[in-house]
């Protein structure tokens, strides 16, 4: 019975739309892919509280037949009803009660929950890298994990509110009405000063509990920023800069959640006043008309129960929408990651690049770029430039001259602006992003690891590499002596061994030639390589220039390089300037120019003096 509820839902299927930016719309988003089950929770919260109305009826009855002056024949007349009613409560609700829970614990807490975070994460991690870039990963994380849960809790409990408040409301009007009209006052008054309750106080516990959300959002952020960059913070000696940093936003978050506190204990204080008076109220009309002879004391004893039973409910349903609207708060948290629309989507009709088919020509197309700034000042400015298939280019500049950013709008990270960029003649917003990329293997300067083994790191480069190809890559890389010798705290050693977070257990040399590794792997026609031996020492560099060159054979290169003799041997070298091609050709060539190219030359050859 079990494993059939836990079975329900299948929460990692593929997502076939993207969430909504409007809340409503965010919410059925998610609600319809499962909605039989919030359907099938109506039915269920619906049995619970009708049984549990009838209830206060019963007691009425059974003081009505302990009144009776012939007890054994009233007790006699009233066995049908006292069966039904033990069937009703041995049977009926406890059935009803655990369907609720198999519905409510086995199906929607882990299924449900576990399809909003998957399909969450699944649109998030295809946004735009600008969206990453403007962000705490931590607060990223925090969103998509809490999101979940908030819109579960908050489906959930509206249903069982709603049934709840519903019910009891109606049929208690509807009971002390039956009997006397004055009985129902207190009722009738309860429910218009109860309706004004939660018009005061959800809409505002929403508030604060949205800019709770959001300090929690930040305050992780902070603290996850302060622990990825623990090396900087001990090499700078600045934790005490970093106490102020998170004291501020703990501070922040300790407001918001006081605030928040405060308004819970008006809340409940409020309520219980309320609840207070309808059962001294409905008490004191009841004993008034009993002792007048307009009413039975079984319906006095059936009224003063009702009353108790909707006070304690109006305290439950009111946190049930107090925790509905908390929830609203973080959601709407939450969708400032989730639902957001993608800035650089894949066109309708984008075609799959074929890896095997490329031929490798790249051609730039009066490419101009700004970043949107708003002065216009260009960091590419109408540049021209094409590179044949099999050639082997650098790209030599001071910092800013534009190198790294023609290399990410090749990459497609950021949308190209005006002009064009084509591989083999084809425009490559024409093209899908994953396909684009497949065709491209990239050695960045900046080397970050999963924190995973270092075979799976470098298998990252090729789906369903055998260890032998693994090794191999491993190898051609100069990586295979260390692998190893490499032990994780775990006891996982060589190739098993984890990199740790950002690959923190290795050393930046080490992190390099996991990533040429990687790329070996790849084998993609195009390779850019932006600084791709900067981190390694002089030895381990010479001994694996070889390699690359070997690597670099039969495919199209772009590499950036600061030191110039990592480069000098490359087919052609451009240099850039203020987002143009100032110089291109060979290494001789540019230093017969005598041009920037050989200033740059003379001054990393001869010194600094």
């Amino acid at each position: 019975m079990f494993a059939f509820f836990e079975q329900l839902v299948r929460p990692t299927d593929v997502p076939v739309k993207p969430p909504p930016a409007g809340l409503l719309a965010f919410y059925w988003h998610f609600v319809s892919q499962t909605k039989g089950l919030y359907a099938a929770l109506f039915a269920t919260g619906l049995a619970v509280a009708l049984i549990d109305t009838l209830v206060p009826v019963f007691i009425g009855h059974f003081v009505q037949i302990m009144e009776a002056s012939a007890r054994s024949e009233a007790l006699n007349d009233a066995i049908p009803m006292l069966i039904g009613m033990s069937l009703l409560v041995l049977i009926g609700r406890p059935l009803a009660v655990l369907i609720d829970s198999f519905i409510r614990h086995n199906a929607v807490v882990p299924g449900v929950t576990s399809l909003i975070r998957w399909q969450s994460h699944w649109h998030v991690i295809r946004q735009s890298w600008t969206l990453f870039q403007n962000d705490f990963a931590g607060r990223i994380a925090n969103r998509v994990m809490h999101t979940s849960d908030a819109v579960r809790e908050c489906v959930v409990s509206s249903i069982h509110a709603v049934w709840y408040i519903a019910v009891y409301g109606a049929s208690a009007l509807f009971l002390m009405g039956s009997a006397d009209w004055r009985l129902a006052i207190p009722t009738a008054l309860w429910f218009i000063s109860y309706i004004f309750f939660l018009h005061y106080f959800v809409p505002r516990m929403r508030d604060l509990s949205r800019h709770s959300s959001e300090r929690s959002s930040i305050l992780m952020g902070r603290v996850v920023d302060s622990y990825t960059n623990i090396l900087t913070v001990k090499l700078f000696s600045r934790a005490t800069d970093e106490d102020a940093y998170v004291r501020e936003a703990i501070e922040d978050h300790t407001g918001a959640i006081a605030a928040h506190m405060r308004l819970i204990t008006k809340f409940t204080t409020t309520l219980a006043v309320l609840n207070a008076l309808l059962l001294v109220c409905t008490s004191a009309i009841g004993l008034l008309l009993w002792s007048q002879g307009v009413l039975e004391a079984g319906i006095v004893a059936m009224a003063v129960p009702l009353a108790w039973t909707i006070a304690n409910t109006a305290g439950w349903v009111s946190w049930e929408m107090n925790r509905a609207f908390e929830n609203i708060g973080v959601v709407q948290d939450g969708m400032e990651t989730i639902a957001v629309v993608n800035t650089m989507p894949d066109r309708p009709a984008a075609r799959n690049l074929d890896v095997s088919t490329v031929h490798g020509e790249i051609r730039f197309e009066r490419l101009t770029f700004t970043y949107g700034r708003s002065d216009g000042r260009k960091v590419l400015d109408s540049l021209n430039c094409t590179i044949r298939p099999g050639e082997r280019v650098g790209l030599v500049g001071s910092s800013g001259a534009g190198k790294s950013t023609l290399i990410n709008l090749l990459l497609r990270f950021y949308e190209i602006e005006a002009g064009s960029i084509r591989i083999d003649g084809l425009d490559i917003r024409e093209l899908t992003q994953d396909s684009l990329r497949r065709a491209i293997g990239v050695v960045a300067q900046d080397t970050s690891l999963l924190h995973r083994s270092i075979a799976e790191n470098i298998a990252y480069g090729s789906t369903g590499a055998t260890p032998a190809q693994i090794e191999a890559a491993a190898r051609r890389a100069q990586a295979h002596e260390f692998i190893v010798s490499q032990r994780d705290w775990n006891g996982r050693i060589g190739y098993d061994a984890h990199v740790g977070e950002r690959g923190v257990k290795l050393s930046a040399g080490q992190r390099q030639r996991i990533a040429i590794a990687r790329v070996v792997l790849k084998n993609a026609p195009i390779l850019l390589l932006d600084e791709a031996t900067s981190a390694l020492d002089s030895e381990v560099e010479l001994a694996i220039q070889d390699q690359l060159l070997g690597l670099m054979e039969g495919k199209t290169v772009i590499a950036i390089a600061h030191r110039l003799s990592t480069i000098a041997c490359l087919d052609r070298l451009l240099v850039l300037n203020d987002g143009r091609i100032v110089e291109q050709g060979t290494h001789e060539e540019l230093l017969q120019l005598n041009g920037q190219y050989a200033m740059l030359w003379r001054h990393q050859s001869g010194g600094f003096l």
